[in-house]
């Protein structure tokens, strides 16, 4: 069965976008047509030849926090930076920028006219629900990603321009695509990486991952001239794909096979886990590719799996040509509560403790909030980011933390702050470089994790929300090199961590909330600005772009996309 794909005309399509003017019911006309595009074709698709995975650990000390692998290429890797400095008009990728940074320098809209801002269109996404996906703009087109679907539309208008639905349809969360070059790639519910004609929704190639593994929903990274993409079957990896032609290059593996360096953190219990689900950064001076990894299998029940479980838990450094692993720092050790290391990496070169370094910041589920060299990985430092943190007593010199005992899961169920959910989670941070802070979205929570003493495995283990312990999410902004907190503001309502974050050029914070409102704060002082609600629930993080000279911002809510920008002032 060939994927369906379509170009929509205007003047004969079903259109799916609302335009909006200054009414804020939002009530709007509608337009319809739709036409088959017949002149395209669908590519087989292009295998690469499979090669055993590459990846070397070096024997680790015990409670070491760090560790280089192999040398570092500190010069000369600049081709294939497309989007570490893109045209500050385009959104081409997951964060904007490879830095993670979700920092925009586009400055029409700022903390002064912030208040002006009104919706302009809503496209609606059929069948969806939910949605987690970023969208990413090049050249004033914007494309959405969801249930293997890609559509693109006219990011000023939101006007449909051409669709692409590859079958079976799935309702598999996707958080975004990625456009390098005229190519727009996204990945499938059933673990195929596809490359669209970014003209007409074509097929350019398409290959299934390498060796069985399962990708999942995680927008792909392009790297010099590669398609990096991340899963969680049967053990966390990333893989590499040529982006013009789809061949495979290699693969990474977060946890080492039985005898090999690595496998004896694994006290003898066969290595399982590391699950990898979210977009990496990329530094093109030094060359490297940073991801993070996930738990521990099984999750809960540590007594099965002793030792420190490398390389779960871990912030990693591959070298993108080799898919060779160059650094890990372990955020968690031997985890017993799923607190994924998965969360944005965040690239900043800035002072601390009187010297100028490359620093990746990572505020991890663990509660913890981390600076590290990012050229070796060595441990700079690191504070807790929520005040509800009871499982350690602090981090030591390397890294490493002072775990407090009796917090493991327990048959009578072991309350933990914070809960499996997270202080944060997956929704995206931002850095500005004009403030120098680290905005994040937190909820002070709690968790009671068990296990069963059943001998049935159908009993099953697990978490609760700890019902005694009130949720809160608040938006924080740290100063980065310190951790300590500047702001914070509490949201309308929400009671978990919010959606991603935001930040410009224009002294704004661009924050959803989980129920739908929108909200502009300052960034120096966290005051709110603006509020627009959407009347559904967003998990999503936005992004901002410029077309004919007017800036946008737009965010997934529900089953649409909203589209901001400024009201227009009378003469």
């Amino acid at each position: 069965m060939k994927p369906e794909y379509a170009i929509l005309s205007a003047g004969r399509r079903r259109r799916q976008s609302v335009m909006i003017g200054n009414d804020p019911s939002i009530e709007t006309r509608r337009r319809t047509h739709l036409r088959h595009h017949q002149g395209s074709t669908v590519c087989q698709p292009r295998w690469g030849r499979h090669s055993a995975c590459q990846r070397l650990f070096q024997h680790p000390a015990r409670g070491a926090a760090f560790r280089t692998i192999t040398g570092l290429l500190l010069s000369g890797a600049i081709i294939g930076a497309m989007a570490q400095k893109p045209d500050p008009k385009d959104w081409p990728a997951y964060s904007g920028t490879d830095n993670g940074q979700r920092y925009s320098p586009l400055k029409q809209v700022t903390a002064a006219n912030a208040k002006r801002l009104q919706a302009k269109w809503v496209y609606h996404v059929d069948g969806a629900s939910g949605m987690e996906q970023t969208p990413v703009v090049m050249n004033g087109v914007m494309y959405i990603s969801q249930f293997n679907r890609v559509d693109a539309i006219d990011a000023r208008t939101g006007n449909i321009i051409w669709k692409y639905q590859r079958p079976p349809a799935s309702a598999t969360a996707q958080r975004g695509t990625a456009v390098y070059n005229d190519k727009v790639y996204m990945v499938t519910s059933d673990s195929h990486l596809v490359a669209l004609d970014a003209r007409n929704g074509g097929v350019r190639w398409e290959v299934k991952s390498e060796g069985g593994y399962v990708i999942s929903g995680a927008a792909p990274t392009i790297v010099r001239g590669k398609v990096i993409v991340a899963g969680n079957r049967p053990n966390g990896f990333i893989q590499a794909f040529d982006a013009e032609t789809g061949k495979y290059a290699w693969t990474w593996s977060a946890v080492p096979n039985p005898g090999e360096p690595g496998a004896e953190t694994w006290g003898g219990a066969k290595p399982q886990g590391g699950p990898m689900w979210m977009s990496g950064s990329y530094d093109p001076e030094l060359n490297l590719l940073y991801f993070g990894t996930g738990q521990p299998n099984p999750q809960w029940t540590g007594f099965e799996r002793p030792g420190d479980n490398l390389c779960t838990e871990c912030i990693v450094a591959i070298n993108p040509d080799t898919g060779k692993l160059v650094w890990y720092f372990q955020n968690t050790p031997h985890d017993t509560h799923d607190w994924d290391s998965t969360e944005t990496l965040v690239l900043v070169d800035a002072a601390i403790k009187g010297q100028t370094r490359k620093l990746l910041l990572q505020a991890n589920r663990n509660g913890f909030y981390y600076v590290l060299d990012r050229t070796n990985g060595e441990y700079l430092l690191g504070t807790p980011f929520v005040s509800k943190l009871d499982w350690a007593d602090g981090l030591d010199s390397k890294g490493q933390p002072i775990v407090i005992p009796g917090h493991d899961p327990s048959v009578r169920g072991t309350t933990t702050c914070p809960s499996t959910a997270g202080a944060t989670n997956w929704p995206a941070p931002t850095y500005s470089p004009d403030t120098k802070y680290f905005y994040v979205t937190v909820a002070e929570g709690c968790g009671v994790n068990f296990i069963t003493s059943s001998t049935n495995p159908d009993a099953g283990t697990g978490y609760i929300e700890a019902a005694n312990a009130p949720w809160q999410a608040y938006v924080r902004a740290l100063d980065a090199t310190t951790g300590k907190k500047v702001w914070e503001y509490k949201p309308v309502r929400s009671n978990h961590y919010g959606p991603g974050l935001l930040s410009t050029a224009g002294g704004i914070v661009f924050t959803p909330e989980q129920f739908g409102q929108v909200t502009v704060l300052d960034a120096k002082s966290g005051k709110p600005l603006w509020h627009f609600n959407t009347g559904d629930l967003i998990t999503a993080s936005p992004i901002t772009y410029s077309v004919d000279n007017e800036q946008f911002f737009a965010i997934a809510s529900g089953t649409n996309v909203f589209a901001f920008g400024l009201q227009e002032v009378n003469p």
